[in-house]
């Protein structure tokens, strides 16, 4: 049985799209100024009538991932909207695939997000999610720049 694996080197800057629909463009840039082996894939490509998001992610993280703190920044048509920050990895009975997982090891998890229950006003949001190694937030693994234009509103 042979597998085919798609890997693509994002050069810094250079958008890269997610989807495109009637009600919801969505890419994103890497904030860093290193090329990635990193894929991510998001459906539907829609934010009408749809309770869950299924992600798909391929990554070969630049380091080992014993700890791995994300930090989400979210601004809406350019006014800061939101700070959230989840620890998914602290080196004991972690329940995350990706914890675990050693520098140059091929990630590959899908996973949901229920944050598409929300009601998306029309606009232009952007969200920087980061990764760090360290709870002082001093060791990026990871650094994403999604770009989200919602086309209408959705009430």
């Amino acid at each position: 049985m042979f597998g085919l694996f798609f890997f693509i080197l994002f050069t810094p800057g250079v958008s890269e799209f997610i989807c495109t629909s009637s009600d919801l463009e969505m890419s994103y840039t890497f904030c860093d100024s290193t090329a990635h082996a990193f894929m991510f894939n998001l459906t539907p490509c829609s934010t009408v009538n749809k309770s869950v998001w299924k992600a798909a992610l391929t990554w070969i993280p630049r380091s080992d991932i014993h700890f791995l703190k994300i930090v989400f920044n979210v601004w809406y048509d350019g006014a800061k909207a939101l700070l959230w920050k989840e620890l998914l990895c602290s080196g004991a009975d972690d329940e995350y695939s990706v914890c675990g997982t050693l520098k140059g090891e091929t990630l590959v998890s899908t996973f949901d997000i229920k944050g598409s229950r929300i009601k998306f006003p029309k606009g232009n949001y952007s969200v920087i999610v980061q990764g760090f190694s360290d709870d002082s937030e001093d060791n990026m693994l990871l650094c994403l720049n999604f770009t989200m234009i919602v086309k209408q509103d959705a009430f």
